[in-house]
């Protein structure tokens, strides 16, 4: 199959040969992508909406909207990990769109959690614990650099 483009460079339409293995794989890859977007932005809009009723809430300088939405986020990634893996309920599809999509937009702390419990799970214990040193001593320096760098 050929496929024209136009080529914004040299202002000339220009063809070229693609298989249809190809374009099979572009297609799936675009439907995985369509899959993490759409749960991404469900959970990003869910967490934004959970953050901000439950500081109405309580009414407290500790940090409850993000608390609830990482505990909540971590129970969903469980719910969704143990429906894929060990009941086998949900497929490839319902995983990207529910535990990398919608988990990954309501709350990355949900991956960590769950990487880190796989390490446990499977024996890497001082990795595990490797692990939730490096990642929350990262990630409080980091915020600290970023901060430190526009001031």
């Amino acid at each position: 199959m050929e496929v024209f483009f136009f080529c914004l460079e040299r202002l000339e339409i220009r063809k070229f040969h693609v298989s249809l293995p190809f374009i099979i794989h572009n297609v799936i890859m675009m439907k995985e992508i369509l899959l993490v977007g759409l749960g991404g932005g469900i959970g990003s809009i869910l967490r934004y909406l959970g953050t901000v009723y439950s500081n109405k809430l309580f009414h407290t300088v500790f940090p409850v909207g993000t608390f609830f939405v990482n505990v909540t986020g971590c129970f969903l990634i469980g719910l969704f990990i143990g429906l894929i893996e060990h009941q086998q309920v949900l497929n490839v599809n319902h995983r990207l769109l529910f535990v990398t999509g919608f988990c990954g937009g309501f709350t990355t702390f949900s991956a960590f959690s769950a990487e880190t419990f796989a390490l446990f799970e499977t024996g890497h214990i001082l990795s595990g614990i490797c692990y939730i040193a490096a990642s929350v001593l990262s990630g409080l320096l980091a915020v600290w650099l970023g901060i430190l760098l526009l001031k």
